[in-house]
């Protein structure tokens, strides 16, 4: 069966699938599965309704997995890059990240009072499925996080190792899920119900298509600053509003990995993360004082850059930097989209003491852009 890049596997639609047309040419899935050897797994925790009882729920959160490499290769480095428009979140590793260039080992997203047991439960994860690899090294990998305590008990640590585990072992290329999954389950944007959603670019250079592909999760912008393809629209949805039984704290995040199988070097892997910040504008994010907007770039290319145990000299391949612009560009539409596919692919929600998040309504978004048919 041919991918359906207009819904997801479970049918949900996509923001092409209502006919929405963005600039640049996507893969065949329209995801950051894309990019060869790349996979995305979910652990989603949805239990309980009615009043908060800090421990028991109701939960509203999980845990995303993305690998860089096949699972049998994910110890293998990847060249990589990461840029903080705002520093109001966390990413760890980040200071390896700065020194060296890159990291290995699965990326981690969830929520930001689970992030340290998502990093730790990825090392714990790595000794056992790689035995004896890890007795005298180190691992620092990826994890990242965005506030779910609105619709979810943060407090009450639901997320558990397993659930780490489950992300990382259900990791698979091909179409993946978006919206309310993984770790993107509990969170809004602008307003509305967002979480986890991905997008794809094919940029061609000497003679040779690369893909680029971004995930996001998506937790960020007031409803006013909505804006979508080019659109200031937020103020036509005023009367589509957040229930609010408990006191909202303004707490909000972006997140968003870029991969590409084009061969980069790490400096220019943080100015592609650079880039991501340019497709949260596109959406009308600006990087609110209370906003952790985060991002992280990687290439897959050359995987000879460890030398290993015997010296020697290394070599690495990569586009210069005068011809890296339709990179640049191809990341900014690919964020963009993905953050767009976050909302549509969605549902309204209800959490912790009846706190309510609508979902986008397609009709409409399609009426306020003009759309009169599907894509």
């Amino acid at each position: 069966m041919s991918p359906q890049p207009h819904r997801t596997p479970s049918g949900k639609l996509r923001a092409a699938g209502l006919g929405l047309r963005f600039e640049g040419r996507p893969g065949p899935l329209n995801a950051i599965t894309d990019v060869p050897g790349v996979g995305v797994g979910y652990a989603t925790i949805i239990e309980g309704a009615g009043k908060l009882v800090t421990g028991k729920g109701p939960v509203r959160t999980g845990v995303t997995a993305i690998l860089p490499r096949p699972v049998d290769e994910v110890q293998v480095p990847v060249f990589a890059g990461f840029h903080s428009l705002n520093g109001n979140g966390e990413l760890t590793g980040s200071h390896y990240l700065a020194e060296v260039g890159k990291f290995s080992l699965p990326v981690t997203i969830t929520n930001t009072n689970s992030c340290g047991l998502a990093r730790d439960a990825a090392i714990r994860w790595a000794i056992r499925r790689f035995a004896g690899q890890f007795d005298e090294d180190f691992a620092l990998p990826v994890a990242a996080e965005t506030y779910d305590g609105f619709l979810n008990d943060i407090n009450g640590f639901h997320v558990t190792e397993d659930h780490v585990f489950a992300a990382i072992e259900s990791a698979a290329t091909g179409a993946i899920e978006e919206g309310s999954v993984g770790g993107g389950t509990g969170m809004k944007c602008f307003g509305f119900k967002a979480g986890s959603g991905t997008a794809s670019r094919r940029v061609t250079y000497g003679g040779r298509d690369y893909t680029l592909g971004a995930f996001v999760q998506a937790n960020f912008g007031a409803r006013g600053d909505l804006t979508v393809l080019g659109r200031r629209i937020g103020g036509a949805f005023d009367d589509l509003t957040m229930r609010r039984n408990t006191p909202d704290p303004d707490l909000s995040s972006i997140i968003a990995v870029i991969a590409t199988d084009a061969p980069f070097l790490p400096h220019q892997l943080k100015r592609l993360a650079q880039r991501a910040g340019m497709g949260v504008g596109r959406m009308g994010g600006f990087g609110r004082h209370s906003s952790g907007d985060i991002f992280l770039a990687f290439s897959t290319a050359n995987r000879g850059i460890t030398c290993g145990a015997s010296q020697g000299l290394l070599s690495a391949s990569y586009v210069p930097d005068e011809d890296i612009d339709g990179f640049f560009e191809a990341a900014v539409q690919g964020v963009e989209e993905a953050i767009l596919n976050s909302m549509i692919a969605n549902a309204d929600m209800e959490g912790r003491d009846g706190n309510f998040v609508p979902a986008i309504p397609h009709e409409r978004l399609r009426d306020l852009l003009g759309v009169t048919g599907p894509a």
